[in-house]
């Protein structure tokens, strides 16, 4: 009887080796399958962000392009204000400009003399 239950253990053994084999290799299985899964995940992820990434440029380059289209026409306007009101009064404009010339310069000069 002692050889039957070696026997029987050994293939007792035999079959938890096999299912432990067995449960590896399943396990192995999955963790491939698992990590493929989030390769696949993670560049479709990346793909989406790059996707977002780009067309939030194409926005802010289409809306700089707006602000500054706007901002030359307000620019070319405000150059043909001035030259008509020159034109108008040159008298005018030229003592109005020499007064800010004069306002700037005392600016220059007093920030000269605060840094001795």
């Amino acid at each position: 009887m002692p050889a039957d239950v070696l026997k029987t253990a050994a293939k007792d053994a035999d079959k938890v080796k096999s299912a432990a084999a067995a449960a590896v290799d399943h396990a192995e299985h999955s963790f491939v399958e698992a990590a493929n899964a989030a390769k696949v995940s993670l560049a479709e992820a990346a793909k989406r962000v790059e996707k977002s990434v780009a067309e939030g440029f194409d926005t802010l380059r289409a809306q700089s392009r707006t602000y500054t289209d706007t901002a030359g026409q307000q620019l070319d306007d405000a150059q043909r204000y001035v030259t008509e009101r020159v034109r108008e009064r040159p008298l005018t404009a030229t003592l109005a400009g020499l007064g800010v010339g004069v306002l700037i310069g005392l600016l220059i000069a007093g920030n000269r003399n605060t840094h001795r």
